[in-house]
């Protein structure tokens, strides 16, 4: 079957997309997660095709962080999981241990690229410690705090995610082209 530029279409499931935002103030009620809501924003923005957020709002403990990880990949069968918070070099940000911790396989080039993205905007970004990896089906990535760093950290690698997401066998992930344009081979 072909799309109406020559594309193959393919049969659009519901995609599954983890959002966890790691802070112990706002997991206590001191302040209003605007974190996790700019990831739903952005990507009801890019996204065209049907998916629904699987939200989390947890300390800053590194078993907490590595059960709701496990716990989204494994249970939830969430084909992305993005997390927000505890990249950083406080002694409790811990988000990328836990990431580490719970993935079969590291993925260096996402936490590369938004560094080198938000180096762009203020010199703090090398104090970063974004990363990405795999577990089994699901791809976890690790975004900054800041909602502004947000959206210019997921305009720099969100490009590369749909395809990630297929080469795993996840569900195929429509972009809207005039906000995001996914990267995917010619075939």
């Amino acid at each position: 079957m072909k799309g109406a530029e020559g594309e193959p279409t393919v049969p659009t499931q519901t995609a599954r997309i983890g959002i966890v935002t790691v802070s112990d103030r706002a997991s206590a009620g001191v302040y209003e997660d605007l974190s996790g809501q700019a990831i739903i924003d952005t990507l009801n923005a890019y996204l065209s095709s049907p998916w629904e957020p699987v939200y989390r709002l947890i300390p800053d403990e590194q078993p907490l962080i590595e059960q709701t990880l496990i716990e989204l990949a494994d249970q939830e069968q969430c084909s992305l999981v993005v997390t927000t918070g505890g990249t950083g070099p406080a002694r409790r940000d811990v988000t990328p241990e836990a990431t580490e911790a719970v993935c079969d396989r590291m993925m260096p080039g996402f936490g590369e690229l938004m560094r080198a993205e938000s180096l762009k905007f203020v010199p703090t970004a090398i104090l970063s410690r974004q990363t990405a990896g795999l577990r089994g089906n699901t791809l976890i990535v690790n975004l900054p705090g800041k909602p502004k760093s947000i959206r210019e950290c997921l305009d720099a690698v969100f490009p590369a995610i749909p395809y990630c997401i297929d080469l795993m066998e996840g569900p195929y992930l429509e972009c809207n082209d005039a906000v995001i344009k996914p990267f995917r081979p010619k075939k």
